[in-house]
C-alpha cells in the first residue's frame, strides 16, 4: 500500500469515527403558528384577501412577504374545492391560510378547519353565546365542539404530536364586531376564553349605525370602544387597513390588517400604467355599465 493511500485511508476512517460519536442533532421543537408569535409579540401582521378561485394569486401573495391570506367565503362565491386547492398553494411559502366563514356556525368552521385553514374568521359575532360558539366550533373536546375527522387538514400540517393538540394551539379564533348591538355587548363578549383576534368591520359597523360606509363620530366612538375593550383584555385588536391608514392603525394599537383583494390590487397596478397612456378606468359613476 503507498504511503498516499494509508494516509487517505487514516483520514477517512477518522471523519467517520469522529462523524459516529458526534451527539445527535437535538429534534425540532412544536412547531408554532407564526401568527400567534407575532400578535404576543406586538407585531404587525398583514394579510391580503383573496375572492376569486386562484392557487396561483395565493402563491404570489406568499412571495409577496404578506404573513396571511383571507381566504373570503363570506362575499365571494367560492366553494370548498378552490378553498382547498388555495391552501395547498400555501405549503412552504410562510403564508398561513386563514377562511372567513359565511356565518358563525360550528359546521361552517368545522368544513373550513378541515379543509386545512389554519384561523377561522366569524362575521357578525353579536353576542357572547356567538362568540363561545366560535371557540367551541375550532376546539376538539373537551374544550370545544370540533368533530373529529382530520384527514385532509393532516395532510397539510402534518404535526408530530398529532393533529388535534396542534389544531388546538394554533388554529386561530377571530371573531368580528361589526353591528352596534356587538359594540352594546362588548365586555360580556370580549370575557369568552379563547378568542384570538377582535377584528373591527368599520363599514358594516358604519351600516349598523345607519352611517352606510361613512366614518362618523359615532362610528368612530364604537370602534375607540371595542378597542379600548380589547385592550383591557390583552386581545389584539384588527381592522381593515388602506396603505395610507395602516401606520396610524398600528399608532392606535391595531395589529391584526386585512388589505385589499387581488381584483383591488389589480387595479391599483394597472392605474399608473393606463394614466402614463392618457387613459382611465371607465366612468361608472355618470354613465353605468349596463
Amino acid at each position: 500500500m503507498s504511503r498516499h493511500l494509508a494516509a487517505a485511508l487514516f483520514a477517512f476512517a477518522a471523519t467517520t469515527m469522529a462523524f459516529a460519536q458526534a451527539p445527535a442533532p437535538a429534534a425540532p421543537g412544536p412547531w408554532v403558528n407564526p401568527l400567534k408569535t407575532a400578535l404576543q409579540a406586538g407585531k404587525p401582521l398583514v394579510g391580503m384577501t383573496v375572492t376569486i378561485p386562484s392557487a396561483d394569486v395565493v402563491l404570489q401573495a406568499g412571495r409577496a412577504g404578506f404573513d396571511f391570506v383571507w381566504i373570503e367565503m363570506e362575499h365571494s362565491p367560492l366553494t370548498l374545492e378552490t378553498v382547498r386547492t388555495m391552501v395547498l398553494a400555501t405549503q412552504g411559502s410562510g403564508l398561513v391560510p386563514i377562511v372567513r366563514v359565511p356565518v358563525n356556525e360550528i359546521w361552517t368552521a368545522k368544513r373550513a378547519l378541515d379543509t386545512g385553514a389554519l384561523g377561522v374568521v366569524f362575521p357578525f359575532t353579536s353576542t357572547p353565546e356567538l362568540a363561545q360558539q366560535a371557540v367551541a366550533a375550532c376546539k376538539y373536546p373537551p374544550l370545544g365542539r370540533r368533530g373529529a375527522g382530520p384527514g385532509l387538514a393532516s395532510l397539510r400540517w402534518p404535526a408530530p404530536q398529532g393533529y388535534a393538540d396542534f389544531a388546538d394551539q394554533n388554529a386561530l379564533v377571530i371573531i368580528i364586531i361589526e353591528e352596534k348591538r356587538a359594540v352594546e355587548n362588548i365586555d360580556a363578549i370580549l370575557d369568552t376564553k379563547g378568542i384570538d383576534v377582535v377584528f373591527i368591520g368599520p363599514n358594516d359597523l358604519s351600516y349598523s349605525y345607519g352611517a352606510r360606509g361613512r366614518q362618523t363620530d359615532e362610528v368612530k366612538a364604537a370602534i375607540a370602544k371595542v378597542a379600548a375593550a380589547a385592550k383591557k383584555r390583552g386581545l389584539p385588536v384588527g381592522r381593515t387597513a388602506g396603505a395610507g391608514d395602516i401606520k396610524q392603525h398600528i399608532a392606535d394599537g391595531f395589529t391584526f390588517f386585512q388589505a385589499s383583494s387581488e381584483l383591488g390590487f389589480l387595479a391599483a397596478g394597472a392605474r399608473p400604467f393606463l394614466e402614463a397612456a392618457g387613459k382611465a378606468a371607465p366612468d361608472t359613476k355618470n354613465r353605468p355599465l349596463y
